[in-house]
């Protein structure tokens, strides 16, 4: 089958102005892409040999960005002066479309909605048109009568039209057979005349309809937010910053944060050169539910603000470009994500649902359980102990045990895993990290020394059988549910695992997090770390969590920085000794026991030479995340987390590799993928 596309790119854009003033709606970036570039690409999948795409406002823009794209040389051209309407445009392109069933997309539609299905209904329907529609209330206008075929135009179904007609929208996609063309005047039209006049002459003007897969036609302020924010959260992220951007490092964020390509800093009065490169000066930049598209001019808006004697500029749910900044409403860029005033937040892989509240000037972080989840009781007795011995985990407001809810401090949505977004320093990298393990270092000594006050965090124990959960997890969920084999040899990698168990098991154990990881830390202003997701926590292995922060599948640390990391933390829980000998990535065991843990009024913790424990729970570690990734994204449908494997596949690799002598089976298993 030979197909034309042709995309529809020439509209003045005038409900996005300001921003169209200087972005074609086209070329509107989302995550760093343009909208049409992912239309070309959707196109692209479909047996395709022609493309067109007509252009008049800004059509030397869009030029520049075809030329230097990959679509160069399979794109047509048609210029239009004046502007020929939706109509007029395709009959323009008739020498393009004439001889084959063509697919037309307007350029400004970002959707999930699938062509080649659309394509396929429409070969085997015989319509002369096959329009993709939804049932979208602001846009509904067409009358659907029982067949699925436009019968007429109008909004007033509900009270003139027959009993079995519903009243859905276009959502800007559609196949036509060539003989359409015919229906179409010389010069300016629309097309939904020629729809019309077409099902006049006994023409099927027919409709798939798509209601239920997304689709925005990003042709407002607000519709392009909501489309970015949106995407953001598909992807599980709450910030992107474009490759070009290397000025963001002291820019205060929180929200969802989107700065797009840059070719220079914001204002050059805001920056200055410093000994460790460009930072922005005193104050600085404070992001909130914002995105900056090019050219960005960051003092042309807002005076200088001196929120608790930080000085700089604040900016808040808004849209911020070249001479211009445009103000919406949190809860309605974030729509889909709220429930009355409260904002759902986080893209983490629980089950429990997690709500911003405003409350009088603030705002706080309403926790919702499920009736049966064993967590909610945990989550308020670890909350209400770690705080008493300084761990810096949200204080506790209230709790309606009743509803299984409770609120919590809010600690914003920045995490270490977005912190890291930005390119940093490797000296503030360390710098943080370290803030970081001081928290660590208290869990497992200080909170670890005074357990017995909270009983139910005393009585979970990491042991053999949860590990060997952890590993079997790993088995069925990636191996078996990602990678769809089957192991073999199974008896002996059983046994592998079994082993590997019994070691991590035998290792003197304290508090620990147990997922202890980079979007579990929260980046408080001012540089502060502090923890969440605690309800895990159990009594365990402390090489388990210095694994999860160190050897992260989430941000990867410098070999260098971490290998320092690991020696801070032991500096800081073991007393002067003999040097350590190391075991596992360019170390050697030794069986010599040696003080992990002592501080002042609690004793002593032994435990073998602490980097021996470390590969054994690197191993332990990246199987149960690796078996996470693949229960979430395969059984939860959070696809985003299919992104991670990668890297927690290339440290198992190189962790079996390590341990090949012990551990043949599986290192020939994991070597496989």
């Amino acid at each position: 089958m030979n197909l034309s596309a042709f995309i529809l790119a020439a509209g003045l854009g005038e409900r996005l102005r300001p921003i169209t003033d200087h972005i074609p709606k086209p070329l509107l970036p989302i995550l760093g892409k343009p909208v049409i570039q992912s239309v070309l690409e959707k196109i692209s999948g479909l047996p395709v040999y022609k493309i067109g795409i007509n252009l008049h406002y800004k059509k030397e823009v869009i030029e520049a960005w075809l030329k230097q794209s990959s679509f160069n040389n399979s794109v047509t051209l048609f210029p239009e002066d004046p502007i020929l309407g939706t109509g007029g445009a395709l009959k323009n392109a008739e020498s393009l479309l004439r001889d084959n069933i063509f697919i037309v997309h307007n350029a400004d539609i970002f959707s999930d909605i699938d062509l080649e299905k659309l394509v396929d209904f429409h070969l085997s329907s015989g319509n002369l048109a096959t329009l993709a529609v939804h049932n979208y209330p602001e846009f509904n206008n067409l009358v659907i009568d029982d067949n699925g075929n436009l019968s007429e135009i109008g909004t007033m179904c509900s009270l003139f039209c027959p009993p079995s007609s519903e009243l859905l929208a276009f959502t800007g996609i559609a196949v036509y057979q060539p003989e359409f063309l015919q229906f179409l005047p010389e010069g300016n039209s629309s097309v939904i005349h020629a729809w019309v006049k077409a099902a006049s002459s006994g023409q099927k003007i027919g409709t798939m309809n798509v209601t239920g897969c997304y689709w925005s036609d990003i042709g407002t302020p607000l519709s392009y937010a909501r489309t970015v924010f949106s995407e953001l959260r598909k992807n599980g992220e709450t910030v992107y910053i474009h490759p070009s951007v290397n000025w963001c490092n002291r820019i205060g964020m929180d929200g969802y944060i989107v700065i797009e390509r840059q070719e220079q800093p914001p204002h050059p009065p805001l920056i200055k050169e410093g000994m460790k490169g460009t930072s922005l000066i005193k104050g600085g930049i404070r992001l909130r539910n914002c995105i900056v598209l090019p050219g960005a001019n960051f003092t042309a808006f807002s005076p200088p603000l001196d929120k608790g004697g930080l000085g700089g500029l604040s900016f808040e749910n808004c849209i911020l470009g070249p001479g211009f900044k445009i103000d919406l409403k949190e809860s309605e860029m974030l729509v889909g994500d709220t429930s009355g005033d409260a904002i759902l937040i986080g893209t983490g892989g629980s089950d429990r649902q997690y709500y911003r509240v405003r409350k009088n000037k603030g705002s706080v972080v309403l926790m919702q359980c499920r009736e049966d989840d064993p967590d909610f009781q945990r989550q308020l007795e670890y909350t209400r102990f770690f705080r008493k011995h300084s761990i810096p985990v949200p204080d506790l407001i209230d709790v309606d045990s009743e509803k299984m809810s409770a609120s919590f401090e809010d600690l914003g949505d920045l995490s270490l895993y977005s912190w890291l977004k930005c390119p940093r320093n490797q000296d503030d990298i360390e710098e943080m990290y370290k803030k970081i393990i001081d928290i660590l270092v208290l869990i497992h000594t200080t909170a670890t020394g005074h357990v017995s006050e909270c009983p139910l965090l005393q009585q979970r124990v990491f042991d053999y059988d949860h590990l060997r959960w952890e590993t079997r997890y790993f088995l069925e969920r990636f191996v078996g549910g990602v990678k769809n084999i089957q192991a073999k040899n199974s008896t002996a990698i059983e046994e592998e695992l079994h082993r590997l168990a019994v070691t991590v098991n035998s290792f003197t154990k304290a508090i620990v997090h147990r997922d202890f990881q980079s979007r579990n830390i929260m980046i408080m202003n001012g540089g502060t770390p502090r923890i969440i997701d605690y309800q895990g926590a159990r009594i365990g292995p402390p090489a388990y969590d210095v694994a999860s922060i160190l050897w992260d599948p989430y941000s990867r640390l410098d070999d260098e920085i971490r290998d320092k990391l690991v020696e801070y933390y032991i500096n800081k829980v073991i007393p002067p000794c003999p040097p350590l000998k190391k075991w596992g990535n360019n170390k050697t065991g030794t069986d010599v026991n040696i003080p992990l843990f002592s501080k002042e009024g609690l004793g002593e913790i032994f435990i073998d030479n602490f980097w021996a424990t470390i590969l054994p729970c690197r191993l332990q570690r990246h199987m149960q995340a690796l078996g996470a990734y693949g229960y979430l994204s395969m059984v939860k449908g959070k696809k985003y987390f299919l992104k991670h494997i990668p890297e927690a596949l290339r440290l198992l690799k190189e962790e079996s590799a390590l341990t090949k002598d012990e551990y043949p089976e599986l290192y020939r298993l994991v070597s496989a993928f």
